[in-house]
């Protein structure tokens, strides 16, 4: 593939005119997908595809179109020269783009993460030992993933990355459901078994007498599952530059120094290392980016438009400046004490349908879903019925926190919209002293 890339980016850099500029992004993948259903295979298949993301720029006019790839090296070079004929038609229409910003620098970035992915029977072994008797939904996802960018500058990034993304339900014969996903770079089967075990294991307690409560705030354990949910809302520009320009940050408190977060609380962008390319969309290398730093807001993400719209230094961000590998310290809480340490209160495997309901003040609201179960004195007593939360972040994340777990999981994103993503984020669960359910 990545030879492919590079002789699209040589047919382009040679059919270029006088005065023109171009950037050439690159996607592609080879998937293999399992669909289940009572924990048999009901649908199986491959996926291989390519895209590229030609843009003109001439004179501060700019204009991009997207091409699939056909893989025959003669008919796409034939679509990409059709697409750069189309571009120069469609740039003397438009207006000079103020806040263009092209990265002239000749940079180069290689990643090769060649991680071997497990065989298919040794996957469906394990499931039907482990899971086999058992009412399993789910999706199983792996393959080679690239990224690759290049630019008539000289730059040239080449990304390519195995990764795997089992994610799954186990439904109780009362309707009830456990949510559980593994995934990554490197297989472990061990690691595959513990988690569909602990599945079983909380697909057990569903089937005792439901426990209701009334609104109230509640001492919670929220797993890493339930924190990817919360986190995924801060993404929605709460560390964008253009969102905190503009006002429209649920983070805008913090940044301005108005409110601070717990001590405990260190987030990141973590691109080195990550599933994630170590460019941007734009063109530009991507950096790890200190987001937030016990407790108080350090950097934000800054695309190349922003930097010129708000005089600002790019790091790195792709246009939309949300986190691609968000990094969320560890605290000291060891997995297997949380029960201990909760002592009474919620345990929260997953979190649903999340939104702001006061976006200036970073308050959330959202509902409970699948695992969710009511412990007392450590031990776990039955299923909550589905409750509906609305607290602020400053609270979750700063007052009520108590502490972060010790181990960390690594989640990947289970989107195929149109592609497998790369995003990734990388968090332990968190034990606060009090969460507020509305109804």
């Amino acid at each position: 593939m990545k030879h492919a890339f590079e002789t699209l980016v040589g047919d382009v850099r040679t059919a270029l005119q006088a005065g023109e500029q171009f950037t050439l992004g690159y996607s592609a993948e080879q998937s293999q997908f399992v669909r289940f259903n009572h924990a048999k295979v009901r649908q199986a298949g491959e996926v291989r595809q390519a895209s590229a993301q030609l843009r003109l720029v001439r004179d501060g006019r700019q204009a991009e179109q997207q091409v699939t790839l056909s893989g025959d090296s003669q008919l796409d070079r034939q679509r990409l020269i059709d697409a750069l004929a189309q571009l120069r038609q469609t740039l003397p229409l438009l207006a000079v783009d103020p806040y263009l910003r092209l990265d002239e620098s000749a940079w180069h970035s290689h990643s090769l993460q060649e991680h071997p992915l497990p065989q298919l029977d040794e996957v469906l072994a394990l499931l039907d030992s482990e899971a086999g008797d058992l009412d399993l939904v789910g999706i199983y996802a792996a393959g080679p993933i690239c990224r690759g960018f290049a630019s008539s500058f000289g730059a040239f990034g080449w990304h390519q990355a195995n990764s795997f993304n089992f994610d799954w339900s186990l439904f109780h014969e009362n309707g009830q459901a456990v949510k559980a996903n593994y995934a990554g770079q490197l297989w472990s089967a061990n690691d595959f078994t513990a988690r569909l075990r602990q599945a079983r294991e909380q697909l057990g307690f569903l089937g005792r007498p439901v426990v209701t409560l009334k609104p109230g705030s509640y001492r919670a354990y929220l797993a890493p599952a339930a924190m990817d949910e919360i986190a995924g809302m801060l993404c929605w520009g709460g560390f964008s530059a253009q969102a905190l320009a503009t006002g429209n940050s649920a983070l805008q408190r913090l940044y301005n120094g108005d409110a601070r977060l717990s001590p405990l609380v260190s987030f990141s962008e973590q691109v080195s290392g990550s599933l994630s390319p170590a460019f941007s969309d734009e063109g530009a290398p991507r950096l790890d980016v200190p987001l937030i730093q016990q407790g108080e807001a350090q950097q934000r993400l800054i695309s190349a438009r922003s930097a010129a719209e708000f005089a600002l230094l790019a790091n790195g961000a792709d246009s939309y400046e949300s986190p691609c590998a968000l990094s969320l310290a560890p605290g000291t809480l060891a997995s297997e004490q949380v029960l201990e340490r909760l002592g009474t209160g919620l345990y929260i495997s997953n979190l649903w349908y999340l939104n702001y309901s006061d976006l200036p003040a970073a308050r959330m609201t959202g509902l409970t879903r699948f695992a969710t179960f009511w412990v007392e004195n450590g031990q776990i007593q039955g299923p909550v019925s589905t409750m509906r939360f609305d607290d602020s972040l400053y609270n979750l994340l700063g007052s009520q926190l108590e502490d972060l777990t010790r181990e960390r999981e690594m989640i990947l994103s289970t989107s195929t919209y149109g592609q497998r993503s790369t995003g990734s984020s990388h968090l332990p669960g968190a034990l606060v002293k009090g969460l507020t359910l509305t109804l």
